[in-house]
């Protein structure tokens, strides 16, 4: 049995590291519900540029533009493929940032012609450590999703994509489904896809009617769709931060509940030590006592 001194430090131990994990648990909690707010209040006007843009393709089917094409004059082996991956700046949040990173080598690994550009210090260390080329980074992003930077982020990836640097561009993110879900995610930025977008009910009657786009439609096309990208990539930079926020808050509390169990074990444990200390000094005294009658 441990003595009661090496106990006692091993409780203090435990106590420091319960205050830290608690810490962590609200401390994620408040990003959490940060970054939450700051994606509802801009979600309206990314919605309202989706939508304009299902309208226009409603209303224009025909439409023929650099954003949607696909390129299929190059064949598979030959496309240049781009991938934007999400992770953390930190660690201690589960397996969130190991699910991506998996799935990011497994969708790589699928393609000849990668190009490979990493959000969070933890996705770069990774790939550096493997001797995965890493074409391009995105430093003090993970932890401070802002619409800047998601403009700054849209607008590299289209100019390689309009430079025919790439043929194909992938965002891979962790989408929060919910506080017991997340879900590791592949979207594809470019080219887009008409069928993708969504025909609004709201929206429906108005497509019976006759619409001009000044001065061309191509020309609106040119102003929406940065927009619509610097949109998506926000909305996953905000959906990661969220979930390695919970992954993290999950891991701390389950740490914290761990922690304070262990502390009830080693009060049980110093209280045995203690009464067993004193059982010695009792039997120690009544021991001598007897020797000296």
């Amino acid at each position: 049995m441990a003595s009661i001194k090496e106990i006692r430090t091993h409780i203090k131990s435990v106590e420091q590291t319960l205050k830290i994990t608690n810490a962590m648990y609200l401390i994620s909690s408040s990003n959490l519900r940060k970054a939450r707010r700051q994606l509802n209040e801009v979600e309206p006007y990314f919605k309202k540029i989706e939508a304009t843009i299902s309208d226009i393709l409603h209303h224009s089917p025909e439409i023929q533009h650099r954003f949607f094409d696909k390129r299929p004059d190059i064949r598979p082996e030959d496309r240049r493929m781009g991938f934007l991956v999400i992770t953390g700046d930190k660690g201690l949040a589960g397996a969130y940032n190991h699910n991506i990173l998996k799935l990011a080598e497994e969708r790589m690994a699928r393609y000849p012609n990668t190009s490979l550009f990493v959000v969070g210090q933890v996705g770069r260390s990774y790939f550096t450590e493997r001797g995965i080329p890493i074409d391009g980074e995105f430093l003090y992003t993970a932890q401070d999703p802002t619409v800047p930077r998601a403009r700054d982020m849209s607008e590299t990836m289209i100019q390689l994509y309009l430079e025919g640097d790439l043929d194909e561009i992938y965002v891979i993110f962790t989408n929060m489904v919910s506080s017991f879900k997340l879900e590791p995610t592949v979207h594809k930025l470019l080219p887009l896809d008409p069928d993708e977008f969504p025909v609004y009910e709201r929206d429906r009657d108005c497509y019976h009617r006759d619409v001009v786009y000044i001065p061309s439609t191509e020309a609106v096309m040119d102003r929406l769709v940065p927009g619509y990208l610097k949109g998506l990539l926000f909305s996953a930079m905000v959906e990661s931060y969220c979930s390695e926020q919970n992954a993290r808050m999950t891991a701390m509390k389950s740490s914290t509940d761990n922690a304070r169990a262990m502390l009830q074990e080693l009060d049980l444990s110093y209280d045995r030590a203690r009464q067993s200390a004193i059982t010695q000094e009792i039997t120690e005294v009544v021991g001598g006592a007897q020797a000296a009658q």
